[in-house]
């Protein structure tokens, strides 16, 4: 069992005597302090100009400095020019390797893949790849299986 512990009970140590201060210590105190440490002195940089100006003109340079890097960014990320060229490469294309190749292909193309490309701004013509009279189309139309829901 613990015995119960009692500060009063215990007897103190005796310590010496503070010993006084020097003589003028407290007066003498804070330039000693000032002597030891020594503020540095300012460094010029590039940008100490910056610290002179006022709180309003800093923010109006800093909203300038972030709005211009969005224009930055949107002018030199919008480049139109490659889809262009990409047009004018594939017109060069002669059809019949283009059927060739899309004839060859695994994948079927579908109405909603021609669906989704953008519209060719070149002038479609069909004199150079469509020879046929009113009743050869008749025929070919005559001849395709049509289901009864879309009559």
């Amino acid at each position: 069992m613990n015995t119960p512990f009692r500060l009063a009970e215990r007897p103190r140590r005796v310590h010496p005597p503070l010993a006084p201060p020097p003589d003028r210590y407290f007066e003498q105190l804070p330039l000693r302090m000032m002597q030891r440490v020594q503020a540095e002195a300012p460094r010029e940089t590039a940008w100490s100009w910056l610290a002179g100006l006022s709180a309003p003109v800093r923010t109006t340079l800093a909203s300038v400095a972030v709005l211009g890097g969005f224009v930055a960014s949107f002018l030199l990320s919008s480049a139109p020019a490659p889809v262009a060229s990409a047009y004018a490469t594939l017109a060069q294309v002669p059809r019949e390797e283009m059927v060739q190749y899309l004839l060859a292909s695994d994948q079927r193309l579908t109405l909603s893949d021609l669906a989704e490309l953008p519209a060719a701004t070149q002038n479609l013509s069909t004199e150079g790849y469509l020879h046929a009279s009113d009743q050869e189309v008749q025929d070919l139309l005559d001849a395709q299986p049509s289901e009864e829901t879309y009559l």
